[in-house]
């Protein structure tokens, strides 16, 4: 138990085992009082907005944490590092916001979504690739780490640029503030956490009430955290703190998000609404959009001898992986949530076009690596 509590695989299986709950319960008998649960006030807020507002901001405080981490001391640290994730993200966003955009170009409201594809689940996808134990080569863990977090900083960046609304310009400018005071505190040295911490609690308040959205507080504040070089990595603010949030935003936060976000309820679905417009184009961006995207971007790299194959990968294994980046469970049901507020039924058909496209992503991936790892094992024993 212990060993699996400490392995990649735990938290994939409980944000799965999460999900699936919450899916079970919006369509039992116990629907009401599910839905009950998740529209209940705390405080006076929501239940679902004090998670994807409050709890989701040190989910992306963790991120930027990763980030920054990753290119100052880790597998993002030098460019030729950076090159192929960097770039097969990038691809890995595009081609499934273009296949989104193929299927709901005539419906002007859904086009809103056309983010909704284009982010990898972390958790989910690492979570997915240690069900296969050796029969994936350390390289492409790594690789799909390193996509999986520049995937978040592009998902970061279009959640702040395209789903921001209603300026708030006096609190904007709170935020600004705060920002270059804690600029400074890292420029001159400090290393104080709970000084930081405090800074970044009045930073999402002044986020929050500007029209930005909250969490993108989390991400800035991460950025200011001292982080030192390579020699004395481990013990920096930045390293601490990744370790303390790591559990709780594993174990916790994404779990709670996952069991708040993703019950739907299929019942007054139509089978006509299952395959309308929205949820085809989230499933086929998410399934065949990423998996294109970034193995057409690789190979294009590869091809050209910009960039090389992760060290003992097969082109077959890399694009079992290229699937798995289909996996967009949380960034896509949070991205979605920003994208139609306050629509029940697009929210209902997006939640179905998410778990479709990352079923048939994991399921396809699961498949695929299967049979690449075979193969490859028959020809080394050939």
């Amino acid at each position: 138990m212990k060993k699996l509590l400490h392995s990649s695989l735990a938290p994939g299986l409980l944000l799965i085992f999460v999900s699936v709950l919450a899916i079970v319960l919006a369509n039992s008998a116990v629907a009401d009082s599910y839905q009950h649960f998740i529209h209940a006030s705390v405080g006076g807020v929501p239940v679902e907005k004090a998670v994807n507002d409050v709890l989701m901001s040190v989910f992306f405080l963790l991120v930027g944490l990763e980030i920054k981490r990753e290119l100052l001391s880790g597998k993002l640290s030098r460019w030729d590092q950076r090159l192929l994730p960097g770039a097969a993200a990038l691809g890995g966003m595009l081609v499934p916001a273009a296949c989104f955009i193929f299927f709901n170009r005539d419906n002007p409201q859904a086009l809103n979504g056309w983010a909704i594809p284009s982010a990898t689940d972390i958790a989910f996808s690492l979570g997915v690739l240690a069900m296969l134990g050796d029969k994936v080569p350390s390289s492409l863990k790594v690789f799909l780490a390193a996509l999986a977090i520049i995937d978040d900083l592009g998902a970061v960046i279009i959640i702040a640029a395209f789903y921001t609304h209603g300026l708030n310009l006096t609190m904007l400018a709170g935020a600004g503030i705060t920002t270059l005071c804690l600029v400074i505190m890292n420029r001159s040295g400090v290393k104080s956490l709970p000084a930081y911490l405090a800074a970044g609690i009045l930073l999402w308040y002044f986020v929050y009430g500007s029209g930005v959205h909250a969490t993108v507080a989390g991400v800035i504040l991460a950025l200011c955290i001292p982080h030192t070089g390579r020699t004395h990595a481990h013990f920096s603010p930045l390293s601490r703190l990744e370790v303390m949030l790591s559990p709780w935003v594993a174990f916790i936060i994404v779990p709670v998000f996952g069991f708040v976000n993703a019950g739907v309820s299929l019942q007054g679905l139509s089978f006509e609404q299952l395959l309308s417009p929205l949820p085809v184009g989230i499933a086929a961006g998410l399934f065949a959009g990423k998996q294109l995207g970034v193995a057409l971007v690789s190979w294009l790299l590869i091809r050209t001898g910009l960039a090389r194959l992760p060290e003992g990968a097969t082109a077959a294994q890399f694009y079992g992986v290229a699937i798995l980046c289909g996996i967009g469970f949380t960034m896509s049901l949070f991205i979605g949530g920003l994208a139609f507020p306050g629509n029940e039924v697009m929210q209902s058909e997006l939640k179905i076009g998410v778990l479709a496209g990352s079923v048939l992503s994991a399921l396809g991936g699961i498949i695929f690596l299967n049979v690449a790892g075979s193969r490859h094992r028959i020809r080394q024993t050939a």
